[in-house]
C-alpha cells in the first residue's frame, strides 16, 4: 500500500485540529478538540500541557477513525503550533513543572520594561529581529526559572527541558526521545541569533537562561524524529515538518518568492512577507523572523501582528450582544451602505506593529444619533482591514517596492465584505484559497518535502490553489480619505489615559 497521505497536527491557542491530506491538498479527514483556557489573574493566560496533549490524542484518534483514512498510508507527520507559548518539564518523567505560559500572557511586562531601561532593546532587535515584549518566549522562560522553586538550578544541571509547543509535541510523539525545535519557533524566543540560526550566548546571559535547558534547533523540513508508542500511529512514522503557525501559513500559501505576502485572519491578524535568504531589519516597527529552513537554505520574513481581528467580532457577539453568531456579522454590516463615518480602532489588547503601543485602547469615533448596529458591525470589519493595511504599507516601505498581491486564510477570510474592503484600503489584489486552513496545509507541505513526497519546495505548491480574487476599485482620493479617518482615530486611541480630548 502506497504511503502517500500526510497527517497535519495544528496545535492552536484554543484547540487542536488534526487533518489528513493528500498530495493535491485535499482534506480527507479533519477533527478539532478544544481545551480550557486558564486565567489565574488579570493579564495572565495559561494552558495545562496535559490538556493540550489529550486534545492531540483525541483529535488524532477521531481522524484515524474517519472513513477513507488508513494509518498505513501515512507517509509523515507535519506539526504547526501556537508559537511563543512556553513550557518547562522534567526530562526524566516528562511531567511539566508549571502550566504553559501562553503567548497572550503579559506577566513579564515589568521585566521587559526593566531591560529597556537598561538599554538592552537595540541589542535584542539587532540579534533576534524581535522587540522586547512579553509576547515572546524568553522572558516567560526566565519567569518560570525564577518563580518555580529550584527550577534554575535544576535547569543548569540538565534536569529540566524548555520548549515551545512543537518541542513538547515531538517529545511526546517520540516517546521522550527527541528534544528539538525548528528554526521558526526558535526565532520567536528572544534567544536565537537570527543570522546564524543558533542560540545566542548574550541573549541567554541577559535572561539568565542555562544553555542546558534548550532544545536542538532543527530544519523545518527533514526527518526530525519518529513516532514511538502513540496509539493508532505506527512506530517509526517520521515527523518531517515543523513550523510555527504563521510561518506554516506562509509556506502553505506557496509564498516562495521575495515579496510574496500572506495574512491570516484568526483571533488576531498576522501578515508576513518573504524577504529571501538574508534577514531584513525593519525601519517601520515590524519583526524579522525565520520563515523556514529547507535543504540547508533559510528563508526569512518580515512580520506584522494585529492583536485583535476575529476577536473583535467575538466581542460584538459576546460583549455587546448585537449578533448571535460570529457568522452573522457580514449580513449585519451589509444592512447599511457604508459605515457613515464611524471608525473602530480594535485596540482591545493594545496595538501591535507598526505602533507597538500596549496602552492603546479600543475606540469608536464618528458616532451620531443616526448610528445603528449595522454601522458598528461594518466599522468593526473595516477596522480589521485598516490594521492590516498599516502592516502592508510598512512592509512595502521596508522592501522598497509595492506589494502586488496578498494571499489570505483563517476563519475571518471567509467574509467577502471584509476581503473586498481589505483590497480597497490596501490597494492590493487579494487571493483566497478554496480551503482556508493554510496553516495545517503548510505543515503537511513541509512534511511532504521532508519525507521526499515532494522533490523540492516548488513541487509542494500544487497543494495550494487560489479560488477567488478580490480587486481594488476605489479611486486614490477615496482610498486616502478612508486612511485619513483611520489615522485620526488611531491618534485618539493612543493618547495617554489622562489626556483630555
Amino acid at each position: 500500500m502506497a504511503a502517500d497521505h500526510l497527517l497535519a497536527i495544528d496545535q492552536g491557542t484554543t484547540g487542536t485540529t488534526v487533518l489528513v491530506m493528500d498530495t493535491e491538498g485535499a482534506t480527507l479527514a479533519r477533527h478539532t478538540e478544544e481545551f480550557q483556557q486558564h486565567y489565574p489573574q488579570p493579564g495572565w493566560v495559561e494552558h495545562d500541557p496535559e490538556e493540550i496533549w489529550r486534545s492531540v490524542e483525541g483529535a488524532v484518534a477521531r481522524v484515524l477513525a474517519s472513513p477513507g483514512v488508513d494509518a498505513r498510508r501515512l507517509a509523515a507527520i507535519g506539526i504547526t503550533n501556537q508559537r511563543e507559548t512556553t513550557l518547562l518539564w522534567d526530562r526524566s518523567s516528562g511531567e511539566p513543572v508549571h502550566r504553559a505560559i501562553v503567548w497572550q500572557d503579559r506577566r513579564t511586562a515589568p521585566a521587559c520594561e526593566r531591560l529597556k531601561r537598561e538599554g538592552a532593546e537595540a541589542k535584542v532587535r539587532a540579534t533576534t529581529g524581535l522587540v522586547l515584549d512579553p509576547y515572546f518566549s524568553g522572558t516567560k522562560l526566565a519567569w518560570m526559572l525564577s518563580e518555580v522553586s529550584g527550577a534554575r538550578e535544576r535547569a543548569r544541571r540538565g534536569e529540566l527541558a524548555f520548549g515551545t509547543i512543537d518541542t513538547f509535541l515531538v517529545h511526546r510523539l517520540s516517546g521522550g526521545r527527541a528534544h528539538v525545535t525548528d528554526v521558526t519557533n526558535a526565532s520567536r524566543t528572544l534567544l536565537m541569533d537570527l543570522a546564524s540560526c543558533a542560540w545566542d550566548g548574550d541573549m541567554l546571559a541577559m535572561l539568565d537562561v542555562p544553555r542546558a535547558v534548550l532544545p536542538e534547533i532543527v530544519p523545518s523540513a527533514a526527518e526530525i524524529a519518529v513516532v514511538k508508542g502513540f496509539p493508532g500511529l505506527p512506530d517509526g512514522l517520521p515527523i518531517t515538518g515543523i513550523a510555527g503557525d504563521q510561518q506554516a501559513a506562509l509556506f502553505g500559501q506557496a509564498c516562495f518568492a521575495v515579496g510574496d505576502t500572506k495574512c491570516t485572519y484568526g483571533t488576531g491578524a498576522f501578515a508576513l512577507t518573504n524577504v529571501g535568504g538574508t534577514p531584513r531589519a525593519s525601519q517601520a516597527g515590524l519583526l524579522s523572523t525565520a520563515a523556514w529552513r529547507v535543504k540547508g537554505d533559510t528563508v526569512y520574513a518580515l512580520e506584522g501582528s494585529a492583536f485583535i481581528a476575529g476577536a473583535a467580532v467575538q466581542w460584538l457577539r459576546d460583549g455587546l450582544g448585537i449578533i448571535e453568531r460570529s457568522a452573522d456579522v457580514e449580513a449585519l454590516a451589509r444592512s447599511v451602505e457604508s459605515s457613515e463615518g464611524v471608525v473602530f480602532v480594535p485596540a482591545l489588547s493594545g496595538l501591535g506593529a507598526p505602533h507597538w503601543d500596549p496602552h492603546a485602547r479600543g475606540l469608536f469615533t464618528g458616532i451620531t444619533r443616526g448610528t445603528q448596529r449595522g454601522h458598528l458591525a461594518r466599522a468593526v470589519l473595516e477596522g480589521i482591514a485598516f490594521q492590516v493595511a498599516d502592516l502592508l504599507r510598512a512592509m512595502s516601505g521596508d522592501l522598497g517596492a509595492p506589494l502586488a498581491r496578498m494571499r489570505v486564510d483563517g476563519g475571518a477570510a471567509a467574509n467577502d465584505l471584509l476581503m473586498q474592503f481589505q483590497a480597497e484600503v490596501a490597494g492590493i489584489t487579494i487571493e483566497r484559497p478554496r480551503e482556508l486552513e493554510s496553516t495545517a496545509r503548510g505543515a503537511a507541505m513541509l512534511a511532504g518535502v521532508g519525507c521526499g513526497l515532494f522533490a523540492d519546495v516548488g513541487s509542494a505548491s500544487r497543494m495550494s490553489r487560489p479560488e477567488r480574487t478580490f480587486q481594488p476599485s476605489l479611486p486614490a482620493a477615496a482610498r486616502q480619505s478612508h486612511l485619513d479617518r483611520w489615522s485620526h482615530a488611531v491618534r485618539l486611541a493612543t493618547l495617554p489615559p489622562e489626556t483630555n480630548v
